[in-house]
């Protein structure tokens, strides 16, 4: 089973009851690589420069919810746990204080489970 640190970007290290460092697998970490992947800039990771959708560069500009949809269609399946048919479903919902929230349901590469992921892009 692939399993790798519990981290979701932005945030700190997360400790085990036993007082490792926590560890995610399964769903919890294909959502973080694919949160991961999104809100990372084009540029932004040294050692693949390609990586990244940029999501948190459109914090504060008027909310395009065609382009959001667009960088997450361009990037979603650039992540192998991602799988390809079903094609991924993406939502944005552009509230009035101008806040996005995203969904994507997905189906796991692996199991073929259908997953929901929902995230802010902006606050």
């Amino acid at each position: 089973m692939d399993s790798d640190l519990y981290h979701y970007f932005g945030g700190d290290l997360s400790l085990a009851a036993n007082g490792d460092l926590l560890l995610a697998s399964g769903d919890t970490l294909v959502e973080q690589r694919i949160i991961r992947r999104l809100l990372t800039n084009a540029g932004d990771y040294i050692w693949a420069l390609a990586y990244g959708a940029g999501l948190g560069s459109m914090v504060g500009a008027p909310a395009n919810a065609t382009a959001i949809e667009a960088v997450i269609r361009s990037q979603i399946f650039q992540e192998s746990s991602v799988a390809q048919q079903p094609a991924p479903q993406i939502t944005t919902q552009v509230n009035t204080d101008g806040s996005v929230l995203c969904t994507i349901a997905y189906a796991d590469a692996t199991t073929g489970q259908t997953n929901t992921l929902s995230f802010p892009v902006s606050q």
